[in-house]
């Protein structure tokens, strides 16, 4: 009789026990004991880009779970283990006697390549892996890409067709009991990770001290907090754990007439507490809640005969951002690093935006810097990031985001299409470089997704439809709440002024308590001031719209020759928008292109260093973008310079996207 399993159940992107596939086939096994474990990875502690909202409602995640755990049996909890993955498991294995290692299965490629090795020391040491299971979308990303022919789905509708015989699984039960952990001796020694490089330094105000001890300071498994991470602290309203992604869910489901109807582009960007949207999507992305669940929840609302009708529809609907997020997914899935990226890209149009990134030569993969080629750009990308750009609208929405760590969707549309197609043409990778550092709920495959979705370089093509940073938020809020709450220097501002407080009377400014001028901000004798505008809007998207134009024209994708050897250049007048002079290739990673000089003649201030899609438009299949549905395009091109001043969709275009 062979001795009964001896289980290690490896939490990751699940910190919840309702509907979790991969601990329900742990617990099939019908283990003698189970260790419910989670690996401190180095990997994210050093290298990942994580602000301290995103750590503590990891933290948050991380202390439900263990206490739920502890509920279903007072010797259990959540042991977290520090030390990497790779090297803490092999040990574990031995130390602990395990037959079986599960987990969930992820498709991120680091997780991939990560999980590559652990499953091939796992077979070397005898323990039998069990990661057949997804359970962080509705459908398997590999499965999805595999029905739409190997291909990364570019579209809703390409989604919708490859899942047309696959399932979402009804949600799984939380279990009632769980088994006793075995010994928990740890007879070895830990492996110290090296702390540099150190993405993360610029989060911390102390010392980082989460590797101390493998078991934790007091030798107990505990949890980290944020002083042993030496981080600043968070300043999210916004907690995480499944009790609390439990409730809202019940919240929102309770609410039948918004569930129904939810339409989000209908909802407003200008709403704050509460928000117009569910923001459930960090629970999502940390596992405290399923998606599954979600899913079956609001099938069962918008099903009920008396809603049938009155139904909003994918792609606008609460299915169709699931969907979304599949179709992001399943693209990374397929192309793997390169999707995150421009360069080596096939799906990414390339366009020479300012302030490139710097390219690995071994690994065809950005390195984490980049080349400044304007310093007027570097100026903008840093007034953008810090909510300086004297646009308050923009503003605000920048500050929301290092505030809370969230902001709404069509903020995230606005202010993307600011940096890049709409204003600065900075490089949308250093956007989803400040997104990852500062969102709660970043994904790598959404992120990336989005800023491609929003740059019109994949996903999207209109990009002659940008967004006015002063008559878009009119619609929802002619009042300008939302600016005053997150820019308070405006707080005494009228509504004629709100959106354009630089118009305002030097008399006015100054009985407001607030100066409009140049790039200032603070305060100077007893008022505070506010910078003007760093360019003039419509100038600038004028300039973006031919770069782009320009771009398209010369109709270059990531992986195409041209861009590898540089002889993109020769396409492009030296003149053009963007680091277009000379002759040579991407720069590599210490390495210059020769057009890293101060060409504007502009210096950058000493500041600190550090979408969601439209689905209005994602009724338009594909646009003119690689890889998406060919559809004759309908209608007449937009003229050139035109906003996107309503909710997103014209009223003269509304038919034509519906």
């Amino acid at each position: 009789m062979s001795p009964k399993p001896r289980v290690i159940y490896w939490f990751r992107t699940d910190l919840r026990l309702h509907d979790s596939p991969a601990l329900h086939a742990a617990l099939q096994l019908k283990p003698e004991c189970l260790y419910p474990i989670w690996c401190w990875d180095p990997h994210y502690v050093y290298r990942a880009r994580v602000g301290p909202n995103r750590w503590q409602f990891l933290l948050d995640c991380m202390s439900d779970l263990s206490a739920s755990v502890s509920k279903l049996n007072k010797k259990s909890k959540l042991f977290v283990l520090r030390e990497a993955p790779q090297t803490v498991l092999p040990k574990l294995f031995k130390a602990w006697n395990i037959t079986h290692l599960v987990f969930e299965r992820d498709t991120d490629p680091y997780a991939k390549e990560r999980d590559a090795n652990v499953m091939n020391m796992a077979k070397k040491a005898g323990v039998e892996v069990v990661a057949a299971r997804h359970g962080r979308t509705l459908y398997d990303p590999d499965e999805l890409v595999k029905a739409h022919g190997g291909k990364p789905t570019m579209s809703i509708s390409q989604v919708q067709h490859a899942a047309e015989k696959l399932d979402v699984p009804k949600p799984l039960e939380p279990p009632k009991t769980l088994p006793d952990p075995g010994e928990l001796s740890l007879d070895f020694e830990q492996a110290q990770p090296p702390q540099h490089p150190d993405i993360n330094s610029i989060q911390r105000d102390g010392e980082e001290k989460s590797y101390l001890s493998l078991s934790g300071p007091n030798k107990d498994f505990a949890i980290p907090i944020m002083s042993e991470l030496g981080l600043k602290p968070a300043s999210t309203p916004h907690r995480g754990g499944e009790t609390n992604a439990l409730a809202a869910l019940n919240s929102l489901i309770a609410n039948e007439q918004y569930t129904t109807t939810f339409s989000k582009p209908e909802t407003a960007p200008t709403a704050f507490s509460p928000q117009s949207t569910t923001l459930l999507s960090p629970h999502h992305h940390f596992g405290s809640l399923s998606v599954r669940l979600l899913y079956w929840r609001v099938q069962e609302v918008i099903r009920k005969p008396e809603n049938k009708s009155k139904a909003s529809q994918i792609p606008t609907n609460l299915i169709g951002q699931l969907l979304f997020r599949d179709m992001y997914f399943a693209a990374q899935a397929a192309l793997g690093y390169s999707f995150a990226q421009t360069y080596n890209n096939p799906t990414a149009r390339f366009v020479p935006w300012h302030l490139p990134s710097k390219i690995d030569p071994e690994t065809n993969l950005v390195t984490g810097s980049y080349t400044i080629d304007s310093q007027k750009a570097e100026t903008w990308f840093q007034r953008w990031k810090f909510g300086r750009t004297g646009f308050p609208w923009i503003d605000a929405l920048m500050r929301q985001l290092r505030q809370e760590g969230w902001i709404h969707h069509l903020g995230r549309h606005a202010v993307a299409c600011f940096l890049t197609r709409g204003g600065a043409y900075v490089d949308w990778e250093r956007g989803a470089e400040v997104f990852e550092e500062w969102l709660i709920d970043h994904e790598t495959s959404c992120n990336s997704g989005n800023w491609q979705w929003l740059s019109c370089t994949a996903f999207y093509a209109q990009f002659y439809r940008c967004y006015s940073p002063i008559a878009f938020p009119k619609k929802t809020d002619p009042e300008g709440k939302f600016v005053k709450h997150f820019i308070p220097e405006l707080e005494n501002y009228p509504k004629k002024y709100i959106y354009e407080p630089w118009k305002a009377p030097i008399a006015d400014q100054k009985k407001w308590g607030c100066l409009i001028r140049g790039d200032d901000y603070g305060e100077e004798g007893g008022l505070k001031v506010y910078p003007k505008p760093m360019f003039e809007f419509n100038e600038r998207r004028g300039i973006c719209i031919e770069g782009l134009k320009n771009a398209y024209h010369v109709g270059l994708y990531g992986d195409d020759p041209k861009v590898k050897d540089g002889t993109w250049r020769k396409l492009f007048d030296d003149q053009a928008e963007g680091p277009t002079e000379g002759t040579q290739g991407p720069t590599t990673e210490g390495q210059t292109n020769g057009n890293e000089e101060n060409k504007d003649g502009v210096d950058t201030r000493d500041m600190d260093m550090g979408v969601d899609q439209d689905e209005g438009e994602a009724a338009h299949p594909g646009g003119e973008n690689r890889g998406g549905d060919k559809t004759p395009r309908r209608g007449k091109r937009k003229r050139e310079q035109e906003t996107l001043d309503g909710h997103f969709v014209s009223p003269r275009k509304k038919r034509d996207t519906a």
